[in-house]
């Protein structure tokens, strides 16, 4: 509770140190899905370590619907601590990543595969593609954010009938294919 309205700076401090208290604990036992997600966001306890990717972003340019994508994130652990990931987790169901479950030693290289199904895509073929994985653990900041992108192309169907097209006054139609397709 406060005290007078005295201008003094101690009691300020004391005031807003409560009040800090008072908002930290709300948060610690609130099941309010915005202070869980901010909780779990916030920079992990103990030793923290650094990592460092060969690259962060993969573009896999264009590929054809049906097809799989996969990648491998190769990282250093940078940092004097061992490098526990706790998850590492896609943003979609069409994308699954393996990681190590070990932890890995300061100094050593690991690898983050990634899937990526595009037949289990959300958007339709042509639009592009930015799948997110997410990386958490004992790193400074807490997690490190991977990307895949690229473009799906359309697959025609092999079993597409042509329709016909009647125009009273044309004489003829000469219909030539302008894209080759393959059927398997």
């Amino acid at each position: 509770m406060l005290q007078s309205c005295k201008n003094d700076d101690s009691v300020k401090e004391s005031a807003r140190e409560k009040l800090h208290n008072t908002d930290k604990k709300i948060a610690e036992s609130s099941t309010n899905p915005k202070d869980i997600l901010n909780k779990k966001e916030q920079e992990p306890a103990g030793p923290t370590t650094t990592v460092e990717f060969k690259e962060k972003v993969y573009d896999f340019g264009k590929v054809m619907d049906g097809e799989i994508v996969e990648h491998d994130y190769h990282f250093t652990n940078t940092g004097d601590e061992p490098l526990i990931l706790k998850n590492v987790k896609a943003s979609c169901g069409c994308t699954v990543p393996t990681w190590p479950r070990k932890p890995v030693a300061p100094g050593a290289k690991g690898v983050i595969h990634a899937r990526f199904d595009t037949k289990r895509r959300g958007r339709p073929g042509g639009a592009p593609q930015n799948k997110r994985i997410t990386v958490t653990g004992n790193i400074e900041g807490g997690k490190v954010v991977l990307t895949l992108k690229g473009l799906i192309d359309k697959k025609e169907d092999p079993n597409a009938k042509v329709k016909q097209v009647k125009q009273p006054n044309a004489k003829g139609v000469k219909v030539t294919p302008s894209k080759t397709i393959k059927v398997k």
